[in-house]
């Protein structure tokens, strides 16, 4: 399966288990199943960077497992091979964004300016409440 120009996950990395779905379906939901659960072991992959790793790690969240594999449940239509695919693209997906960098943050410090400023506010708030005392 291929995610980027630089990763292409192997058939190993994905397992996938059909259950009996939730939702419209009539009689079909009770025969059929159709709602997928699509594994990927992660941690293990040798295809994944570290960084995009850990990103990944992060983006998943309650969908990552203990053992470090990913887990995305899609029981959204009633045919098996549309949720299927579903389920490929949001992996693919969500590896996407876990291959983009962060911007670093550049810390700033406030103008000389600015603190003139908040200083005076301060002054001028305390004045108005030494004003409120008893005459």
């Amino acid at each position: 399966m291929k995610i980027t120009d630089d990763i292409e996950l192997a058939d190993w990395e994905l397992t996938e288990q059909f259950t009996r779905s939730s939702g419209p379906g009539g009689q079909n939901v009770n025969k059929v199943s159709t709602a997928v659960e699509l594994r990927f072991e992660a941690a293990r992959s040798p295809n994944l960077p570290g960084p995009v790793k850990a990103r990944l790690r992060r983006l998943a969240g309650r969908r990552w497992t203990k053992e470090g594999a990913l887990i995305i449940q899609v029981e959204e239509t009633r045919s098996q091979a549309r949720n299927r695919e579903i389920a490929r693209e949001r992996l693919a997906e969500l590896i996407r964004a876990a291959t983009v960098k962060p911007k670093r943050r550049i810390p700033t410090k406030p103008t000389r300016g600015s603190k003139e400023r908040r200083l005076k506010a301060k002054k001028v708030r305390g004045d108005v409440k030494a004003l409120r005392g008893k005459v």
